[in-house]
């Protein structure tokens, strides 16, 4: 099936939505715009959360009426199998049976569109957890991840599900936001290339694609969820947009959905210029926008730009919100009497039914014979092959930071402690739209629904002795290793009453891997996650203290990092033998930590996101200009403690032979650069090859180094590849001081290096002949080769 599930202009399906759209009467065509959120009170929060009152206001609270609420049709179904614990039987039998009520019972007989969250896999109770979006960013992987994602949509696609709220787009811009374990990097060009195999990857199974949020999200003032965004019209078009335009124009998005930001005073819900000029004029995008949840009402009830919700209603529409989830309360009574007292013509309705129509078509819900054709009965949402793939997602992604040869772990060693709050929780792998975070905490005695080794579990059977019995993770393994463990502390309590112990096992142990991080959640009730913003960048809780008091015993520590964003290490890095960052890796995370350990797996992550110095240096991007590079008229030195891009291995990688075009490179035109990676070691890894440039002069001022393309290149010992980067010269545009998106002529230096600070090779291209407008023919994407040599 084809990726790409947004319309042509000129779609075959049109006769058949013209004809249904001009049978409608305005409650039919209304009642498509809108989503219906069953099976609980709807309250996300919980009943003593003022923090999201105004999501509570805006939803429709107790039991819903279905027949009632769906006579006139229905637009979407809201999370049959993500609200609650069901097995897929059930849901499946459910969601039938409101299927087949639709086709029946109401007038046009139109079947509803299913969305699910699926962030981390599809969240539903017994599905795949898949690491969280950092570690894709960290993998460095499109591939891997495309195939991930055709997996999460395969099982999506045999739940009857239709569209998934994923992937999440927003370029990482302050790392105190809690909402970072959504998001890949702080690279446009990796959160665009990854977010776009996502999307062909889930497309793949004939489920749509919804990328997020659109547009800015991220850029929220001191890093605070639902916050205003001050980003200027250059930040915007250079940092904010371009994943949207590669998984739109690229990738063959076939929906969107608005960011609740506020850009410069105007929310992204109510802004036509960025919904209909800039996606729909300027890109030609062809499919449908959707509401981020409670987004139209929170038009009145958070921004203030509406008076009640018809106008909100009536804004958001206009501006080019085609379906209000997760349940229509603005787009039905409301929004029909704005058409009906003639405040707002019903063609603009009509554009927006029409929409959801030739998608619903698409997907084949207008088919007489759609309810026929049902799934039923049982089906596997954790086989055996997505969980290798989750595996090996998760053991490209994890990244060594900071070892002073004590890993891989030696064969002597005899005793290994385990300590702290992370290391025997299976939901500290997990992010907080994997199901064990997003809903499970509001199920307590239901079970996780997966076997899912902890980090202590998985060393246990790496490291195993006669007292663990076989290794579950396969591989070589240090025979006779003791594990003993102790918790030591909590993840965010000021409870320090454990680290007696946990010193004690410490102190006879060979080496102490000491297992912290964060606790995924909503709303205040994690350290990281939606509404788990952070004041400071240092550990949560007492796990510092907890750090240096294992530290003071002098025996080796190994830090191991479950967390959903980067924190501030320098003394962990000072003080510990080893440091091993994993952004919330999923259910097979902790085979993956307990193989780097080993040394059965190589790392090979590269960080993502900056490792911030302190938390009053953000926001921070290594995409800063000259004037925000460290400096002597300033007491606060703002350089990360490791860049974007860093990330060390067990073996040795050397580059050599960087070859670029001698003569100039036409402004409109392409150019060629390659080099050779060698591994210099004696085991097999992988590199990441990373190619760097920056404008020596420019109309405006640019970035020190900007990331152009990337190659993840494995090698056995003693081999090397040749890599090549064909790389458009849109890679190198800038928006002049005119604002016109142009490449300018003059000299580009460039670098591959092993991060973003540091060059191994350098040179440069003559970039010649006259300043060239970037148009919609100029290609995105860099096209890389390997090839062995």
């Amino acid at each position: 099936m084809s990726t790409d599930l947004s319309p042509a202009p000129a779609d075959p399906h049109d006769t058949r939505v013209a004809d249904l759209l001009a049978r409608m009467t305005l409650e039919e065509k209304l009642a498509q715009l809108v989503g219906l959120w069953e099976g609980r009170d709807h309250d996300p929060g919980g009943d003593d959360d003022s923090a999201v009152a105004p999501m509570q206001d805006s939803m429709q609270t107790g039991h819903v009426d279905f027949t009632g609420f769906a006579r006139h049709g229905l637009g979407q179904l809201t999370r049959v199998f993500g609200t609650e614990p069901v097995e897929p039987a059930d849901g499946l039998a459910h969601l039938a049976r409101r299927q087949r009520w639709l086709a029946s019972q109401t007038r046009l007989g139109i079947p509803a569109l299913v969305h699910e969250e699926c962030l981390t896999g599809l969240a539903a109770w017994r599905a795949t957890t898949f690491p969280a979006p950092p570690s894709w960013g960290a993998a460095f992987d499109p591939d891997l991840v495309q195939r991930a994602a055709a997996a999460i949509g395969d099982s999506m696609a045999r739940l009857g599900v239709h569209q998934g709220l994923a992937p999440v787009l927003d370029v990482v811009r302050d790392v105190r936001w809690g909402r970072v374990e959504e998001c890949i990097g702080e690279d446009p060009y990796l959160v665009g290339t990854i977010g776009t195999a996502y999307v062909r990857g889930l497309q793949s199974a004939g489920v749509v694609a919804t990328l997020k949020h659109f547009v800015g999200y991220s850029n929220s003032r001191a890093g605070r969820n639902l916050a205003p965004v001050h980003a200027g019209p250059r930040e915007l078009a250079e940092v904010l947009l371009p994943p949207f335009e590669m998984a739109l124009l690229d990738g063959g998005a076939g929906s969107v959905m608005n960011s609740y930001a506020e850009i410069d005073g105007l929310p992204a819900a109510a802004d036509a210029r960025l919904l209909t000029g800039l996606l729909r004029d300027e890109w030609g995008f062809a499919g449908t926008v959707v509401a981020d949840y409670f987004s139209v009402a929170f038009l009145h009830t958070l921004h203030g730009v509406a008076d009640g919700l018809g106008s909100a209603a009536e804004q958001a529409l206009v501006a080019g919100i085609d379906v209000e989830l997760p349940t229509g309360t603005g787009y039905l009574a409301p929004l029909a009497g704005r058409v009906r007292s003639g405040d707002l013509p019903e063609e603009i309705v009509d554009r927006a039914v029409r929409r959801v129509l030739e998608q619903k078509d698409r997907l084949g819900l207008l088919d007489p014979a759609f309810t026929d054709a049902l799934p039923a009965g049982n089906v596997d949402l954790d086989p055996p092959e997505h969980r290798a793939l989750a595996a090996r997602l998760a053991e490209e992604s994890v990244i060594l930071l900071g070892n002073d040869g004590v890993l891989p772990l030696a064969a002597g060693t005899r005793r290994i402690a385990v300590l702290g709050p992370n290391a025997d929780d299976p939901a500290a792998l997990m992010g907080c739209y994997s199901f064990a975070n997003h809903v499970l905490p509001h199920h307590p005695g239901v079970t996780l629904g997966l076997d899912v080794a902890t980090v202590l579990d998985g060393l246990r059977s790496e490291f195993r002795g006669s007292e663990f019995g076989g290794s579950e993770f396969g591989g070589a393994a240090v025979p006779g290793a003791r594990i003993v463990h102790a918790r030591g502390c909590d993840v965010d309590s000021p409870d320090t009453s454990g680290f007696a112990a946990a010193v004690a096992a410490a102190t006879d142990s060979d080496v102490a891997v000491v297992v912290l991080g964060d606790r995924a959640g909503l709303f205040g009730r994690g350290t990281s996650g939606e509404g788990c913003d952070t004041d400071t960048l240092e550990l949560p809780g007492v796990q510092q203290a907890f750090l240096d008091a294992v530290a003071d015993t002098r025996t080796p520590v190994v830090l191991v990092l479950l967390t959903g964003r980067p924190y501030v290490l320098d003394r962990a890095l000072d003080r510990c033998a080893a440091v091993v960052q994993a952004f919330f890796p999923g259910q097979e995370g902790a085979g993956a930590v307990a193989g780097v350990l080993s040394g059965r797996v190589n790392p090979s992550g590269r960080l993502p996101v900056s490792l911030p110095r302190s938390s009053g240096a953000q926001p921070y991007s290594y995409l800063h200009p000259r004037l925000g590079s460290a400096s002597a008229v300033t007491a606060v030195d703002t350089a990360p403690v490791r860049p974007f891009g860093f990330g060390l291995s067990y073996t040795r990688f050397t580059h050599s032979d960087l070859r670029v075009p001698t003569d100039g490179v036409p402004t409109g035109g392409a150019f060629t650069v390659s080099c050779r990676v060698r591994n210099d070691g004696n085991r097999a890894g992988a590199d990441v090859v990373q190619l760097y440039g920056t404008d020596v002069v420019a109309s405006v001022t640019r970035p020190v180094a900007v990331l152009l393309g990337y190659a993840r290149v494995s090698l056995e010992p003693g081999e090397t590849a040749e890599v090549g980067f064909d790389v458009p010269t849109r890679r190198l545009a800038l928006h002049d001081r005119r604002m016109c998106h142009v490449v300018e002529p003059g000299t580009v230096e460039l670098f591959v290096g092993t991060s973003c600070a540091d060059p191994v090779l350098r040179s440069s291209v003559e970039l010649t002949g006259p300043v060239h407008e970037v148009g919609s023919a100029d290609r995105r994407l860099v096209d890389v080769t390997v090839h062995p040599v």
